[in-house]
């Protein structure tokens, strides 16, 4: 064929045509396959982590405090992942070797990635990187954990959160970019959705499908919060249904005695039910431990630093 021979414009009109198909094809078929890849813990209990706070504290546990952190030490919680502790350089390898551990105890790693800009809109909880160094930081994990069965919690109260502080279209932005950096590792994600005394189930939809919510399993509910289950299946079935059926997994770390509607250390609080795969024909997958119970919410109510251990916060809990 002469070199300036051209196809006729037809011929490339139909080749456009069918690789644009292609396209939206694969790019359906990538979304359904991340977001129905089955209930992560059907099969496999998630993690204890040996390295948890409470196990750290068991050594020079007094004897009044040795049961509590021993029970707390023994529960399956998730592991918190923040840059502050993990920098971009490192947090590859420690995701991984956490993930392969859990593998290799015939357990699943539940993490909770929390290291978005502008962290907890500068609250108890303030930190973060920067939006340059975000989602370097989020390829890095998503790097380790690539071969690994792995759950991840994505930022807790971020989207929630953003409504007050003025940052929906960023966060929204912001968490679509992260989704899109973990989904190729196989990591099963679930966004925060916030919880049933916050924002209207509605609204908090809304905020979840501008997240980017299709592409991933679902959400979770009352993390690092109080209210009782019941409560939150019920605001989560309606936030379920108006995000296309997505699922949910519930925090009941800390909701034993339900809300006292304080969120910063309140007091009478207990224990809630320890994390358990859920089959009840709801799109509930489980409810887990997911804030670790013993870790203070923030200088409150006699508390130290959010995030610090709290011994005498683990006992009453515990007791």
């Amino acid at each position: 064929m002469p070199k300036n021979r051209r196809l006729p414009r037809q011929i490339i009109a139909l080749i456009v045509v069918g690789v644009l198909a292609l396209a939206a094809v694969g790019g359906y078929i990538f979304s359904v396959l991340s977001k129905s890849g089955g209930n992560p813990f059907s099969a496999v209990e998630p993690y204890v982590y040996p390295d948890s706070a409470a196990a750290k504290a068991l050594p020079t546990a007094t004897a009044d405090e040795v049961a509590a952190f021993t029970r707390l030490a023994e529960t399956p919680t998730a592991i918190w992942v923040l840059p502050e502790a993990h920098t971009t350089a490192d947090v590859g390898n420690f995701v991984a070797q956490v993930a392969g551990n859990a593998e290799a105890a015939d357990r699943i790693a539940v993490f909770v990635i929390y290291g978005i800009p502008n962290r907890d809109c500068a609250n108890e909880s303030a930190g973060g990187l920067s939006a340059e160094e975000y989602p370097i930081w989020v390829s890095s994990i998503a790097a380790g954990l690539e071969g690994h069965k792995s759950v991840v919690i994505l930022e807790p109260d971020a989207l929630a959160l953003s409504t007050s502080c003025e940052s929906g279209d960023d966060r929204a932005a912001q968490i679509n970019d992260a989704i899109d950096r973990l989904v190729p590792s196989g990591a099963t994600i679930y966004l925060d959705g916030g919880h049933s005394t916050w924002l209207p189930a509605a609204q908090q939809a809304d905020l979840l499908n501008a997240a980017g919510i299709s592409k991933v399993r679902g959400f979770a509910s009352n993390v690092s919060n109080y209210n009782t289950t019941d409560l939150e299946k019920a605001y989560d079935a309606e936030v379920s249904s108006l995000t296309g059926g997505s699922h949910y997994v519930i925090d009941t770390g800390r909701n034993g005695n339900g809300s006292n509607g304080e969120w910063c250390n309140p007091s009478d609080r207990a224990l809630g039910e320890a994390p358990v795969v859920v089959n009840d024909g709801t799109g509930l997958d489980a409810v887990l431990w997911i804030k670790n119970p013993g870790e203070s919410d923030g200088s409150c109510n006699g508390g130290p630093a959010a995030g610090e251990w709290w011994p005498q916060g683990a006992v009453d809990l515990a007791n």
